[in-house]
């Protein structure tokens, strides 16, 4: 069994699920992205504003240069104003610091963040990762009310928030874009399916309708994109071959009617003519040695065309399936002694048949004749005596335990040529291609085959070990063995 990803559809599902799940991921990495930049850079602007604020007020309220407890002053200030915010402040003047907090020593704050605050009038932020979480630094040079040659007062003040609640926010979004992330790969995966799998899906069904005879199966066309073009030349390969095949039908049919109609005309003449070398044959003692000798040709060859002409209207009518059973539940051992009885055979061919009553079957009598004829004539003209015919029964592997009969039929010639083997039961086949004339037809195998057939048996040709050919028929008995046995013992 072909694994399920070997497939064109296993491949396609694959290459889609791939697809989709990139595609979703991108556009949710993408999203994340521009969230978390919007609150932050929102949250930011809002810390940097209000921080500002509270210093430009606080300014005029400090002499310059400012002392220590200026410096602690504003901190503290600064801190006060937003308490809900938990701001931790420091103001810096040269080398003097003072911080809202006792004994903090405001870790998060960087030599290149100090610098780049002293050297920039404009306010300066940083984000930074503690063990607590992530916390916002931010420095805001400070400008007093000073003369010009001092426009740089050398204050500055540094203001440290977490971020908790813009990491709840981004917690937030992480969980709505991870929730939203399989359905959106289910739906890409499922438009994938309806507006890819599905088409390749009804391609495989109508292919499989086409293959099992269905040749009006066609594929509704969608679109114009390759799936459409493809569905189109799908028809029209359809449509070419539903005509081919249909002109081949009905070339079949007149094939068939021309053979029935030539061999219901030959019927009429060949009665005619088989009557005549009736009377020949009658009078060819005397005749002149010549004129007998042409006679019994032509009374040869008459019986020929006529077993010939027989057999065309028996193929005719499998071709034509008129052939039908007539079922009869007999004895099928008093059958093939009945059928070699019938042609002298009992004195030239070997039996090994059950003893009366012992296997019975329901076939049709007439065409099981034909089918020992034939093979029974077939192994003495080309073959060599002893010649063999066995019946025997044999189980059934089904459940139903339906018995079989097999018959064989041996012969004690060359045997069969191995490249002659598979076709022995074609029409007209002969394995001697130079000879132009045989005994045969070259239609009584094959009419066995289709008697059998018909009959829901096999057949098949084989050379045995020790020499030989050897025919095997299996025909079910429509009963099962038992039923048999029960019938033989009641």
């Amino acid at each position: 069994m072909k694994p399920p990803l070997r497939g064109l559809r296993g491949r396609l599902l694959v290459a889609f699920v791939l697809v989709a799940a990139v595609a979703t991921l991108t556009t949710g990495a993408l999203t994340f992205r521009e969230a978390r930049t919007g609150v932050l850079q929102q949250s930011q602007d809002n810390v940097i504003k209000r921080l500002r604020y509270h210093v430009n007020a606080l300014a005029a309220g400090v002499s310059y240069p400012p002392t220590r407890p200026d410096l602690e002053w504003i901190a503290a200030e600064v801190a006060r104003a937003e308490p809900a915010q938990n701001w931790r402040v420091l103001a810096t003047y040269r080398e003097l610091r003072a911080t809202s907090t006792p004994q903090d020593g405001f870790t998060e704050l960087t030599p290149a963040m100090r610098s780049a605050v002293s050297s920039r009038r404009a306010a300066v932020f940083q984000r930074v990762s503690t063990h607590g979480g992530s916390s916002l630094v931010v420095g805001l040079p400070v400008t007093f009310e000073t003369p010009s040659e001092h426009p740089a007062s050398g204050v500055a003040v540094f203001l440290t928030v977490p971020q908790t609640g813009e990491q709840g926010y981004v917690d937030a979004l992480v969980a709505a874009i991870g929730r939203a992330v399989l359905p959106a790969l289910g739906l890409a995966v499922l438009l994938a399916a309806r507006g890819v799998l599905r088409p390749v899906r009804e391609l495989r069904r109508a292919t499989r309708r086409i293959a099992e005879g269905h040749l009006d199966t066609r594929l509704a066309i969608n679109g114009s994109d390759e799936l459409a073009d493809l569905s189109h030349t799908f028809n029209e390969t359809a449509a070419a071959l539903e005509g081919s095949v249909a002109e081949l039908r009905r070339m079949e049919a007149r094939a068939r009617r021309f053979v029935a109609d030539v061999s219901h005309e030959l019927r009429t003449p060949l009665a005619a003519m088989s009557a005549v070398t009736d009377v020949l044959d009658e009078d060819a003692a005397g005749l002149t040695p010549d004129t007998a000798t042409a006679v019994r040709l032509i009374s040869e060859e008459t019986v020929k065309l006529a077993r010939l002409v027989d057999d065309l209207m028996e193929i005719s009518r499998f071709d034509a399936g008129a052939a039908a059973l007539q079922l009869d539940d007999i004895d099928l051992a008093e059958s093939l002694r009945r059928t070699l009885a019938a042609r002298a055979w009992l004195d030239t061919v070997d039996t090994l048949l059950p003893e009366p009553g012992e296997l019975r079957g329901r076939v049709d009598p007439r065409r099981l004749d034909v089918v020992v004829a034939n093979l029974v004539g077939n192994a003495l003209r080309h073959g060599a005596r002893p010649v063999q015919l066995l019946l025997y029964a044999r189980e059934s592997p089904d459940a139903d335990d339906t018995g079989w009969a097999v018959i064989e039929v041996r012969d004690s010639g060359p045997g069969i040529p191995a490249d002659v083997l598979p076709h022995v039961f074609d029409r007209f086949y002969k394995s001697d291609t130079a000879r132009t004339r045989t005994e045969g037809s070259g239609l009584g195998l094959s009419i066995t085959a289709e008697n059998v057939h018909l009959h829901g048996g096999t057949v098949r040709a084989a050379n045995r070990v020790e020499g030989g050919a050897v025919f095997t028929v299996g025909i079910p008995l429509g009963r099962s063995l038992g039923q048999t046995r029960e019938r033989e013992g009641s």
